[in-house]
């Protein structure tokens, strides 16, 4: 349903999945030739990190120069055939039940249901188009004759995130004081504040004790599972024939109007 009154946006890393996407495709990009042996080191260690602790502030922009750095130069077309050909094996077992039932039961009530993600739109839109959602909103590189640049249009991360929500709630009709949002962290404060029904999920201990204060649920998932075994039919028909596609063209005009900002 699109133009609704009210929207859900989920975060995806430790709340729609158990682990980090952006981090998840190190191996597969390596076997690709895409990165060397330390940067798979690397994104092991910061894997690590994260499902132990989440990731603070100084961790997200550490993030966001490293990938900056590291993708420039990247065939794009090559990216999305190795997140296209490892999906099965690489997300596809992390996605939580609870998760995919919540996303149910908000399109069962007449919602839109966004993803809105700090990793890339090549990783996150294939994932929003398994899981059904009506739109998929990723971190943004530029593009020039079909490799990275390493220039970040838009960084879906803390108050951006907030920002992309207040836009698309105008262009769609959205009322965020009737709308759903769903994180793990406390660098997601920004995009839970912007609604009326927020929710911490699987939440570290800043975002857990400031849930706790304010009086919001706080849902604890634990059974990650085959996104194949759990995404209805139905919901899988919808997104092969048309909500990537919509997803996509949204993006492209919204991106770049943040560019010209």
């Amino acid at each position: 349903m699109s133009g609704g009154a009210a929207a859900a946006f989920f975060d995806l890393d430790k709340t729609i999945l158990a682990r980090s996407s952006a981090l998840a495709f190190a191996k597969p990009f390596y076997k690709g030739g895409l990165i060397g042996r330390s940067d798979v080191i690397r994104s092991a260690y910061a894997q690590f990190l994260f499902l132990a602790s989440g990731a603070d502030h100084a961790q997200m922009e550490s993030m966001r120069t490293y990938m900056s750095d590291l993708v420039n130069g990247w065939d794009v077309a090559k990216v999305r055939e190795i997140v296209a050909e490892t999906m099965d094996d690489i997300i596809d077992p992390t996605i939580y039940a609870e998760a995919v039932a919540l996303i149910d039961e908000h399109h069962d009530a007449g919602h839109d249901v966004i993803i809105i993600s700090s990793s890339g739109t090549e990783v996150v839109e294939p994932i929003g188009d398994r899981l059904g959602v009506d739109i998929a909103i990723g971190t943004q590189m530029a593009i020039e004759d079909g490799h990275y640049t390493g220039e970040i249009l838009f960084y879906a991360y803390g108050e951006s995130k907030a920002e992309a929500m207040r836009e698309l709630a105008a262009e769609r009709g959205y009322d965020l004081a009737e709308s759903y949002a769903y994180s793990d962290s406390i660098t997601d404060l920004p995009m839970l504040d912007v609604v009326g029904h927020p929710t911490a999920v699987n939440p570290d201990d800043e975002l857990r004790a400031i849930a706790t204060e304010r009086d919001w649920p706080i849902m604890d998932f634990e059974k990650p599972v085959s996104m194949r075994s759990q995404v209805r039919t139905s919901q899988k028909v919808a997104a092969g024939a048309g909500v990537a596609i919509g997803a996509a063209a949204l993006g492209l005009a919204w991106y770049a109007r943040h560019r010209r900002a």
